[in-house]
Order: structure tokens, then sequence, then C-alpha cells
């Protein structure tokens, strides 16, 4: 298991006292600049962010991740010793609010409280699913998605994904979600399809590399180049995107991965 990220918002003067108490078990990264704050929780996938209620724009730091599909999951505690902060950080959407000295005496049990780690019980369940035969339904899907037909997948994969309850559906919600988000340039939308990659993110991370025939390694990669090539481009210019950068879902012998 990856070693979990803890993100602390601001210039927290607890910020060392989190450190020392956190860390080798936790990576713990301090964001201060608001640019790209949603994409970079979508990328680093912390177990837990926390604000510092001393700054004058904590509200910012709270709200920006409970208002985005890609980062919604992630918890977000509040640290403030003011109680009259309680009830308008949970308006704002935070999961939880501590003091500065709850913090201070005993970090790692809040953490602990709080994170959202994953679940190795639940890790080894999907690693189980990805052992298997991919099904009729995502095979289809794989084949609509080879040949573009980025809506139609969608269809079949989400279908796939209704009727599997077992933690494998994450493999069938992450390449649908891929494939919307190549639809969405198609259609000239350039915030969706970013949104809709962002939100990927939090489903292919898990997977093992191979994952039913799937390379997921290779998705990942694909996925990502596509990503990049609209962060630098402007918006307007999305009937010019490079669609050659959609590349085909790769399948590969398991037992040779």
């Amino acid at each position: 298991m990856t070693q979990p990220v803890i993100v602390l918002t601001g210039q927290p003067i607890w910020e060392d006292t989190v450190r020392r108490g956190l860390e080798p078990a936790y990576s713990v990264v301090a964001l201060s600049d608001k640019s790209g704050y949603v994409k970079r929780l979508a990328e680093m996938r912390p177990a837990l962010v926390l604000v510092d209620g001393k700054e004058a724009d904590w509200s910012y730091w709270v709200t920006t991740p409970k208002t985005s599909p890609a980062t919604r999951r992630i918890p977000v505690v509040l640290v403030a010793s003011d109680s009259r902060l309680r009830e308008a950080a949970r308006s704002a959407g935070a999961d939880a609010v501590i003091s500065t000295s709850e913090l201070a005496a005993q970090p790692a049990q809040l953490v602990e409280q709080y994170a959202r780690v994953s679940d190795t019980a639940l890790l080894e369940a999907l690693e189980c699913g990805c052992a298997e035969t991919l099904p009729p339904l995502a095979t289809e899907g794989v084949a609509q998605f080879n040949a573009g037909h980025y809506y139609r997948q969608h269809d079949l994969f989400e279908e796939q994904w209704v009727q599997t309850d077992a933690p494998i559906r994450d493999l069938y919600r992450a390449i649908l979600q891929v494939g919307v988000a190549y639809y969405q340039i198609e259609r000239g939308n350039h915030r969706g399809a970013l949104k809709m990659l962002l939100r990927s993110i939090q489903w292919l991370a898990p997977l093992p590399d191979v994952c039913q025939g799937i390379d997921i390694r290779q998705l990942r990669l694909d996925s990502e180049a596509v990503r990049a090539a609209l962060e630098q481009m402007n918006p307007a210019d999305i009937g010019h995107f490079d669609r050659s950068l959609f590349k085909p879902i790769r399948l590969v012998d398991p037992s040779r991965a």
C-alpha cells in the first residue's frame, strides 16, 4: 500500500506539530497556492485535508473540494479553536471541526479517526476481481471504445457497472469515464472533458497495472496525455484537438503481465 497523503492548506502555525506527529507514516503536503487546487487533490488522492481556520479564506479550502466529483469524497477537517466557526464550517462542507489544541495533543489519533485510507480487504477483493475474465458486456464496451464509439461504450460499461456488486465495478466506471471524456472532446466541451478525466483518476489509481486482461497502466498514461494536452490548449481551440491521442484500450495476457 502506498504512503497516504495528508494535505495542509494555507500556512498554519501547527504545521511542524502535525509533521512531527504524522511523518513518516503519512506524507504531509502543504498547499498555499489556490491555482489548480482540485487538480492537485485529484492527482494526490489525499487521505485527509486539514484546513487552517485562522486563514481568512478558509471556506474556499473547505468548499472547493466538496463541489467537484473528482474530490468530494476526500475528508476535509477545519482546524479552529473558535467555536463560532463550527456551524459555518459544516455549512461550507467540512466533515468535522477540531481545535488546534486537540490536533496538537493527538495528531495521529485524529487523522486515523477522520482520514480515508485505502482498505486492505477492499484492495485484495479488487485484485481478485482483476484476475477474472473480462465479462461479455465489458468486452463489447472495449470493442466500442476502440472503434471510437465513445457514447456506445458508456452504455455498455454502465450496464456492466450496474450489474456488478463487487469492487471490480470500479474498473468499468474508470474506463467509462475516460471514454466519456473523449466523447466530450468530440462535442467541443473542453470543461466537461477535463472534469471527466479528473474524476477517472480516483478509479484508475487503485487498479493493478493489468486488470481482467486490460492494460491499466497504459490506459492511465494515455488518459494523462489527453488531459495534459487539454490543459495546455486554449478551450476555444477544442475543435482542433489532436485526436490521434485517443489511443485504443490495450488487451494483454494477464499470465504474461
